[in-house]
């Protein structure tokens, strides 16, 4: 792609490297390092550069420095500080549309290199068998899945992986339940999905445990946590877990049963919203994988052993606190199960970085989890990285699995897609359509995963469907509606035949001047800056702002530009193949932030 700003850069960096000369200094100012900003006005321009890094080393004023700079650069002028720009419509225009159509009618779009040659495995998801996926899971899983697909589209090789939380007390809550009360129903048998059918059993066996703890807390005076850690039920889930890791063949049967009854619901939704994965790992597979690595480590002295047996570090310099890394009885714990993982994932695909897409509660856990790899001595650990994201609320408060306040993910989208049905109904787009249940899934996993990745993954954020699935503003929807305008105006072209405007070989971009036709270039021009952003902060929102300035663009174009209409066929033809152009980036652009791109609305 033509890159403006990268020319404007190395012509403002030899002129000051010019200054400098003159000046009698030494060195050379890297275009790298250049500035170059958005004027706040297209008046002032299309480039702004600051001149105050300069000053110092040309000891002159920035508006001086801006003066002189504006005298030998021809199209630039000064104002106050800075050297604005403004670029030749005509000629920037056909530079840029001559890369996305090199030859008449072909569209190619090039994308950011920047990480060629990057190996980088990115873990999300990271579900528990005892309930389906819900809304937090869904943002963890398109923040994971917009953020692969980013990092391949700048040439990183990448790796998606999952860890299934498959054992553990909250596993045994849900066999307990089924156990005592299944009396042999199956998911088949209730016509309930499969996943759902294990979450049911979780939630009634909380709810049996919340009872007897209430029980205990009246007629014996415990608080909340003592009266829960003493109810029946939890003495006997225990039971259950040490009869897991003692191999029982019949609590191991049950539990293949219900983990395989989740872990199958589980991966229908990942097929219905989009989502992959290279390689699942198990974490009944891997519990016992840092053990060992932590008693070589006590035996270098890395860790010690507390009265107790107990195996610890003290994490006092990383600015952490003490860290048990085995109890006193021998057992792991959860964060020396991940010491384990780390290294068993680095030596089944070694990378260049890892990921992992949790959430932001997390935080401490990895910070202590990344300076125990390295005091373990392992390279790579400086390459590991917590992609934190915060809480998804609902308007009524905060969700709570074992309370069966869940929002379910499959119910979710049920809602909205009938939502969207409804909204197409009423448009009377029945038959513009075709299939209205199909369209309607589209335009509902458009409103959700632009809805949870429009936000800062940082930021916690509050889920509103309806607002999600407007057609108008910063949506999904409306983003997938001017793709859909897009395509409805190049299939009237077409079958407006070979002679229609636009169809020739002769492309003259250099008609494209207008205020609108030339803010709708520029935004193209900064497709590949928004995609290696996005890349570089692990930000999907970065790309989803693009998304909404492309579509503000296009709309304003569409509303000023007659497109087929156009008096002179030559500006209608220029037009049509910016629309092109348009699509093939809109296209892609949804696809990284996992949105369908629908033909027709």
């Amino acid at each position: 792609m033509y890159d403006y700003k990268e020319i404007w850069k190395r012509k403002v960096a030899g002129v000051l490297t010019g200054f400098l000369t003159q000046a009698g200094l030494d060195g050379a100012v890297d275009p790298a390092r250049v500035i170059a900003e958005i004027p706040p006005s297209p008046d002032m321009g299309d480039l702004g550069f600051p001149m105050f890094e300069y000053a110092k080393l040309l000891r002159k004023g920035p508006p001086q420095i801006a003066q002189m700079a504006a005298a030998e650069l021809p199209g630039s002028h000064a104002a106050g500080p800075y050297l604005n720009v403004r670029l030749e419509r005509g000629e920037t225009a056909r530079r840029i549309l001559e890369k996305f159509l090199p030859q008449a009618g072909t569209p190619r779009l090039s994308r950011p290199g920047t990480l060629g040659g990057r190996r980088i495995m990115v873990e999300f998801s990271s579900p528990n068998t005892n309930k389906p996926l819900h809304l937090g899971h869904l943002r963890n899983n398109v923040l994971g899945e917009s953020v692969s697909r980013i990092l391949a589209a700048c040439g990183a090789e990448v790796r998606k992986v999952c860890i299934i939380n498959d054992r553990g007390i909250h596993i045994c809550k849900s066999m307990l339940a089924y156990k005592e009360h299944g009396e042999g129903k199956t998911p088949e048998s209730e016509k309930i999905k499969s996943d759902r059918f294990v979450g049911d059993w979780y939630v009634a066996f909380s709810k049996d445990l919340k009872a007897q703890a209430e029980a205990l807390e009246r007629d014996k005076g415990l608080n909340k946590k003592e009266a829960e850690a003493q109810a029946p039920l939890m003495l006997r889930v225990q039971e259950m877990l040490r009869l897991w890791e003692a191999g029982d063949s019949q609590t191991v049967e049950l539990w293949k049963k219900m983990n395989a009854w989740a872990v199958s619901g589980m991966k229908q939704t990942y097929v219905r919203t989009g989502i992959s994965f290279d390689q699942y790992y198990y974490e009944s597979d891997t519990w016992l994988l840092g053990k060992d690595e932590v008693l070589k480590g006590l035996e270098r002295g890395i860790f010690y052993r507390e009265a107790d047996g107990a195996v610890a570090v003290d994490l006092s310099a990383q600015k952490l606190d003490k860290k048990i890394l085995l109890r006193s009885d021998g057992t792991s714990i959860y964060i020396t199960q991940d010491i384990g993982t780390a290294i068993n994932r680095h030596a089944d695909w070694p990378f260049d970085q890892h990921v992992y897409v949790v959430g932001s509660e997390q935080q401490y856990h990895f910070k202590a989890l990344f300076a125990l790899l390295d005091k373990l001595g392992f390279e790579w650990a400086k390459n590991l990285y917590h992609l934190s994201y915060g809480m998804v609320n609902l308007p009524d408060g905060k969700m709570k699995s074992r309370e069966g306040t869940v929002v379910d993910a499959d119910d979710l989208i049920d809602s909205l897609r009938d939502m969207a049905r409804a909204e197409i109904h009423e448009k009377g787009r029945d038959e513009a359509v075709g299939d209205a249940e199909a369209a309607g899934e589209k335009v509902a996993l458009g409103a959700l995963h632009y809805f949870l990745l429009n936000v800062s993954p940082s930021k916690d954020m509050l889920f509103d469907p309806k607002e999600s699935l407007s057609f108008n503003g910063n949506t999904g929807p409306y983003a997938q509606y001017v793709g859909a305008r897009i395509s409805s105006l190049l299939r009237k072209a077409k079958e407006e035949g070979p002679e229609a405007p636009g169809c020739g070989e002769g492309r003259r971009f250099e008609l494209l001047s207008s205020d609108a036709e030339w803010e709708l270039v520029k935004t193209l021009a900064a497709y590949n800056d928004a995609v290696a952003a996005a890349a570089v902060n692990m930000d999907p929102s970065l790309l989803t702002a693009y998304i909404y300035d492309l579509a503000k663009a296009f709309s304003r174009f569409y509303h000023d530009c007659p497109v087929l209409a156009a008096e002179d066929p030559d500006l209608a033809g220029a037009r049509l193949a910016l629309c092109q152009c348009v699509l093939l980036v809109l296209r892609d652009a949804l696809h990284l932030v996992c949105i369908p791109f629908l033909e027709t609305m």
